[in-house]
């Protein structure tokens, strides 16, 4: 039988995040990306909180494709501003909820390990480069309409070098140096092509396959 102690621990981080994200947005209510970010980088913990509360695949799936709707609804309609309200045309929140669901249905349980390398690299390290990149100047230029910039560039890659390393030692994983290299490599160079947000789509998958075939 399903122990209630999961889903219940998730949905109430999932509500705490939301409730930053509107106090944020109350708070700054100039920086609409702040509030956005806050939801990026939270909803991260979703997936290894799944994993630490064994939540089987039949429970997983139905809730990340009905989540992922939730995104796509409130991307249309507003219902919650501070989740999609910004000043540029992207659909990041819904490639999000699509990668989450799409690494569930490749990996779930069995690498839980992979799901948690592609989720979290694309949470930490895309929201934090986000963050830092626009908090602190630096060189900037502009690819497919999106600025980027050196400081945001770093962090994005030591920050999934650090998610990476993390996550191996915490699960016991056998992470050669190659692979990690490798996986930062493709993160970053994928985080620069983020038009409309699809990064968030093409990171988490990238991260989540390559971890699947390069760690053991």
């Amino acid at each position: 039988m399903l122990s209630i102690t999961g889903p219940i621990a998730i949905l109430s981080w999932m509500a705490m995040v939301i409730a930053a994200a509107v106090v944020c947005r109350r708070l700054r209510p100039n920086q609409r990306e702040l509030s956005r970010k806050v939801v990026h980088i939270g909803t991260g913990a979703v997936v290894p909180l799944a994993w630490v509360f064994q939540i089987p695949f039949v429970v997983a799936i139905p809730v990340a494709v009905v989540i992922t709707l939730a995104t796509t609804i409130n991307h249309r309609w507003r219902f919650i501003p501070a989740v999609e309200d910004i000043n540029r045309n992207s659909y990041g929140t819904i490639a999000y909820g699509i990668a989450i669901t799409t690494l569930l249905l490749l990996f779930w349980p069995t690498r839980a390990d992979a799901v948690s390398a592609g989720v979290l690299a694309m949470a930490l390290g895309d929201g934090l480069a986000g963050l830092i990149g626009r908090g602190v100047d630096s060189p900037k230029w502009v690819l497919f309409g999106q600025t980027k910039s050196t400081v945001g560039t770093m962090t994005m890659a030591c920050v999934t070098g650090l998610v990476l390393i993390g996550l191996a030692h915490w699960s016991r994983a056998d992470l050669p140096l190659p692979a990690a290299l490798s996986m930062v490599a493709i993160a970053t160079g994928l985080e620069q092509l983020s038009w409309r947000g699809l990064d968030n789509l093409s990171v988490p998958l990238s991260v989540g396959v390559m971890w699947s075939r390069l760690v053991v």
